[in-house]
């Protein structure tokens, strides 16, 4: 047997893959699926933004760059971020990774030592856990709550804040839940910390995704902005999962830091993509306003039809890309509804405990699938929950 290091133990992953791999399984004994699991859009990558990768080809942008990314990429990151919070952003606070989730790691282990605290919500993306495993520091929980729109509670993020406390992670718009924090959730979040040494570690990846009002960065917090690691990137806003862009924007020593990891690990994004993601930033926006537009209607019909079900109740989310509907009636765990659905009825979905043990009771689907997808699957939903 081979005998793995100790910090492997703690290690999470993510359940999406493993639900996907089983649908795929049933998909090649002839079973036909509903693919709700992934957390990725069903578009294309915009045309424009594929032909910038192209013609970036055939310039030679085939090599190393620095480990911080292209200076172009980076001073375009800065202006958008500039622009979109309303704050000024230079090229030195920014760094582009592959994908955002190296940068949610990296900060982690920059900036957490082992045995200090870091407070993340749950249900929540899993790699925030698993990044706090990994440095060998407590993840904390911090529930998020149905009856508050799946915001936490400011009362119990001051429980959970100590002398130990070394970061808080916030994600808005939210995997799993499709809510979204507010400006007096800030306001909280700034009154809690106080003078603390506590950095806060902002995954705004879905910043684009909103249907109901506008997006609010906690960066608005003018108080805030010296402690936030802002995390955003390009998988979602432009369909660009597969091609691992993303960035973290931040002070410049902490970027630096995050540097080394980079240099340590992967060397350098690479060099055509980061010439496309300037094209996503600074080119035509169509494809992401019809997206967005798009993804809305999905998401009305989702609800809706699960609405419709007995046992089963939902909110309408405000952002990304997911619904988080409560299955609790029916007195069954959410791992045994979602298997149930999965090899019974063909419906692959996750259950809410893999985002967290708060996620109990709770199912997610990602209505990345087309509408007439979305309105079969509700039928069948229909039925199984009848015989469940």
């Amino acid at each position: 047997m081979i005998r793995f290091a100790s910090r492997t133990q703690t290690m999470g992953t993510e359940g999406a893959f493993e639900v996907l791999a089983r649908a795929k399984e049933l998909e090649k004994m002839g079973k036909e699926v509903f693919h709700f699991e992934i957390g990725e859009p069903d578009f294309d990558t915009p045309e424009n933004i594929k032909k910038a990768a192209i013609d970036a080809l055939n310039k030679g942008y085939t090599h190393y760059t620095p480990a911080f990314g292209l200076f172009e990429i980076r001073e375009a990151v800065a202006k958008y971020i500039t622009k979109t919070r309303e704050f000024e952003v230079k090229s030195d606070n920014v760094i582009v990774t592959a994908g955002a989730k190296p940068a949610i790691v990296y900060a982690v282990l920059s900036l957490v030592e082992k045995g200090e605290e870091v407070i993340y919500p749950d249900p929540g993306y899993p790699i925030y856990s698993s990044a706090v495993k990994i440095a060998e520091a407590k993840a904390v929980p911090l529930p998020l709550l149905e009856e508050k729109d799946f915001r936490f509670d400011l009362s119990d993020l001051e429980k959970r804040v100590t002398d130990k406390t070394r970061m808080i992670i916030i994600n808005s718009p939210h995997n799993p839940t499709g809510g979204i924090l507010t400006i007096d959730d800030f306001y909280g979040i700034r009154d809690i910390i106080g003078n603390r040494d506590v950095y806060i570690l902002a995954d705004e990846i879905y910043s684009r995704i909103v249907y109901d009002g506008e997006f609010v960065s906690i960066t608005k917090i003018k108080e805030l902005r010296d402690k936030v690691i802002l995390i955003d990137g390009f998988s979602k806003t432009y369909a660009m999962t597969g091609w691992r862009l993303g960035y973290a924007v931040a002070d410049p020593e902490i970027i630096k830091m995050i540097a080394k990891y980079v240099i340590n690990n992967y060397s350098c994004p690479t060099a055509f993509v980061q010439i496309a993601g300037i094209e996503a930033l600074e080119g035509d926006q169509s494809a992401v306003d019809y997206m967005v537009k798009e993804f809305k209607e999905r998401r009305d019909i989702i609800v809706e039809g699960l609405n419709s079900i007995k046992g089963v109740k939902c909110l309408l989310p405000k952002g990304a890309f997911y619904v988080f509907p409560n299955v609790k009636s029916f007195g069954k765990s959410s791992k045994e509804i979602q298997n149930y659905l999965l090899n019974e009825y063909g419906i692959a979905c996750l259950p809410g405990t893999s985002f967290g043990e708060y996620g109990e009771g709770y199912l997610r689907f990602s209505y990345a699938a087309s509408k007439d997808s979305i309105k079969k699957a509700i039928i069948v939903l229909k039925e199984a929950f009848e015989r469940l």
